[in-house]
């Protein structure tokens, strides 16, 4: 199918203006743009809730090879998607391709334009993201003309709100129950919980104290999720007062960051973030060194107050990727050990988390 001739802009909210061609939907779009410098992965990146209110670059001068498949689940879980739709406002590429592979059910193209999600190809999305390197990532809309207002203010929008589930979900298995507190979540850490045997409840992301423990759980994950942490004062205040009860936690990127302001530590808005699938980060106790996927926009700096140890740190910058808090049995990581897309070295943290609750289940008998 040969591409579209359709003219269309992305303009920057700095007046900046790279002309391409339409894909997809011909509806227009505005969000924050930033990119990835995946080779690969597409159909779970634009699936990440995590990119909620954001226009995605993708680096990689093609993209679509290999098409898009069919959603598969395995105990009631997405196993090759992330989310059931797409969650980008906007993709943003160098060559559109429509390339198949044995498990393709439409190509990407298609799957934009059923989703009503616009794409624009033809854009230069190496110098697009030096522009952001180098400027920061800001506003921007795909559409028609060249005017150059703003996109939405996405450091005030509350995305959170609108990719969590909306009442609790149960998924049924041999062992005891974990509760996943949904703040966006990708699908790919139900899967690895459900993988270790235990039963999950997933609850949205404005569940309170009382509504966790209900449950009667052996371990509480905090997921990933879009937009400004800063946003989330109740959902810290919640994150707080489970850390009391010393119930094994594991905080997951934005679930990192909730755990981080609930023990007073300050979040601040990075230039352009990390958004890789091959991003080195140290566990510093062990010295090792993992290569792990990010997608995230704001991180946790400063000191580490009195009980908090920084466990991971990024090798790019130093930026911390992971803490702990011993005496509450709470892990987190900035990172995405799911890795869906990504390599499995980090697996080791669910494997840790694992370890931890069957400690607390031991204490409790």
């Amino acid at each position: 199918m040969p591409e579209r001739n359709d003219a269309a802009y992305l303009v920057l909210e700095d007046g900046s203006v790279y002309p391409g061609t339409r894909f997809g939907s011909h509806s227009d779009a505005n969000g924050e743009v930033v990119f990835t410098t995946s080779m690969n992965g597409y159909v779970e990146s634009l699936s990440d809730p995590s990119y909620k209110g954001q226009m995605l670059a993708i680096t990689h001068p093609l993209v679509g090879n290999y098409g898009v498949p069919e959603k598969e689940r395995r105990n009631g879980i997405l196993s090759n998607f992330e989310s059931e739709n797409i969650q980008v406002s906007g993709l943003i590429v160098g060559e559109i391709t429509h390339g198949s592979e044995w498990n393709s059910e439409k190509s990407l193209e298609k799957w934009l334009a059923d989703e009503n999600v616009p794409g624009i190809s033809r854009i230069d999305t190496r110098a697009l993201a030096l522009h952001i390197r180098k400027k920061g990532a800001m506003a921007g809309i795909i559409s028609d003309g060249m005017d150059s207002r703003d996109g939405n203010d996405y450091e005030s929008i509350n995305f959170v709100e609108m990719v969590s589930v909306k009442r609790p979900i149960i998924y049924e298995n041999k062992g005891p129950t974990i509760v996943v507190v949904d703040y966006g979540l990708k699908e790919g850490i139900l899967d690895c919980i459900y993988s270790m045997g235990y039963s999950i409840v997933r609850l949205p992301h404005n569940a309170t104290e009382e509504q966790v423990l209900s449950y009667d759980p052996n371990g509480i994950v905090l997921t990933n999720g879009p937009g400004n942490p800063m946003l989330l004062s109740k959902e810290t205040e919640t994150v707080a007062k489970l850390i009391e009860h010393n119930i094994p936690i594991l905080g997951i990127c934005l679930g990192h960051q909730i755990v981080a302001m609930a023990s007073g530590m300050e979040i601040r808005k990075m230039g352009f973030g990390h958004r890789a699938i091959n991003k080195g980060v140290m566990e510093l106790q062990t010295g090792r060194c993992m290569i792990t996927t990010h997608n995230h926009g704001y991180a946790v700096f400063g000191d580490a107050p009195d009980g908090v140890e920084i466990s991971h740190v990024s090798l790019d910058d130093r930026t911390i990727e992971g803490m702990a808090i011993k005496s509450h049995n709470v892990m987190t990581v900035q990172f995405h050990p799911e890795a869906r897309p990504g390599t499995k070295d980090g697996f080791r943290i669910f494997e840790l988390f694992d370890s931890s609750v069957r400690g607390f289940i031991g204490g409790k008998e």
